[in-house]
């Protein structure tokens, strides 16, 4: 199994820190090969709530679910990775090893929707980890959600890098035939072997075109999302990226810029220099170009795109392909009207 991480970082809330000492196991090759192939584990989240809020000005959206915590897709810049060591696990290995499912997801999310209280807004699925990674397909959380979605009539957003999305088509053509729903596909690079060692088990470049194509033609809005662009390695491939989403058929791009918070930054350092070794020091030099000299900055309102010179420059040749393939667009407005409160476990209906 490929991983994009080869580290076991210490966890960043943890008071004792756990060191390897491989020297008495130099001789066995195959003992320490294992230690780097781990194997996946599913573990059950009880939490009895499936909604997250956020109030960044930097996110287009406020509510957000994640049927899962951890994702097996493997990338080694997600921003997502340190959100592992919040439940006692690392950002490395364990993120992509070490999944947390949401097995009441649906019902948590019916629940939500039959609380009085709650006026409808549209919710974010993967305003985390993907939805649609490679756990959706035993799961299945991700379709039972959209189930209850559509029977809500509410307004939802797709974020995903997996054509495993395509298997939803059904429930998605309805939803969009009713104005309930834009699919987001991110596409980093068209470059397969990059894509092989950059996100290791998402799926492939022609995969995630070929998933816009059935989206766009079933009649559902969908955006290519650039993201993210790692300044001197996929930032050259803007133009030919936007030029085969377009064919594909989808309506609108956007991009978002490396970002590299807290334990994430050393995930991505052992990748760059262990895969891209001849790049590894142009493309840190031009990401610390991009965040006033750090790798990182969290800074609102800059923190998607970044400053300074070469930062200028990705989002001007951005800008100059998006208006040349028409993707300066945006998709169709959601329809609010329609929504229908969930009715609750308790099955006694309102009468007002």
């Amino acid at each position: 199994m490929r991983h994009g991480s080869m580290l076991d970082p210490p966890n960043r809330f943890e008071k004792h820190q756990r060191e390897p000492d491989p020297e008495h196991f130099e001789w066995d090759q195959e003992y320490l090969a294992q230690l780097d192939q781990r194997q996946t584990e599913y573990l059950s989240d009880t939490s009895k709530s499936i909604i997250s809020e956020n109030d960044s000005p930097d996110i287009p959206f406020r509510y957000s679910l994640n049927p899962y915590r951890g994702c097996l897709h493997g990338c080694s810049y997600c921003y997502a990775r340190n959100t592992h060591e919040y439940l006692g696990f690392n950002a490395g290995l364990d993120f992509e090893t070490r999944i947390v499912v949401k097995h009441d997801a649906a019902r948590l999310f019916r629940d939500f929707l039959a609380n009085d209280a709650w006026q409808p807004e549209v919710i974010a699925f993967s305003g985390v980890t993907d939805c649609y990674q490679p756990a959706e397909r035993q799961f299945r959380l991700t379709r039972q959600c959209l189930e209850v979605a559509l029977e809500c009539r509410l307004p939802v957003g797709i974020v995903t890098k997996n054509a495993l999305v395509v298997r939803d088509l059904d429930l998605l053509r309805e939803m969009a035939s009713l104005r309930l729903i834009h699919v987001n596909v991110s596409v980093t690079t068209l470059d397969i072997e990059l894509a092989r060692v950059m996100e290791p088990r998402t799926s492939i470049p022609s995969a995630r075109l070929r998933a816009i194509q059935m989206l766009s033609d079933a009649g559902i809005p969908t955006q290519v999302m650039v993201a993210p662009i790692i300044p001197g390695l996929n930032d050259s491939e803007i133009p030919s990226i936007l030029e085969a989403a377009r064919a594909a058929g989808a309506q609108a791009a956007s991009y978002i810029l490396l970002r590299l918070p807290l334990t994430v930054e050393p995930v991505f350092k052992e990748w760059l220099h262990r895969t891209q070794p001849l790049k590894a020091g142009k493309i840190e030099s031009l990401i610390r170009e991009t965040r006033a000299g750090r790798l990182n900055s969290s800074e609102w309102g800059k923190r998607m795109s970044g400053t300074g010179p070469f930062a200028d420059q990705v989002r001007s040749l951005f800008r100059v392909f998006v208006q040349k393939y028409g993707l300066d667009q945006s998709l169709p407005p959601y329809d609010f009207s329609q929504y229908r409160p969930a009715t609750p476990r308790s099955g006694q209906r309102r009468l007002f």
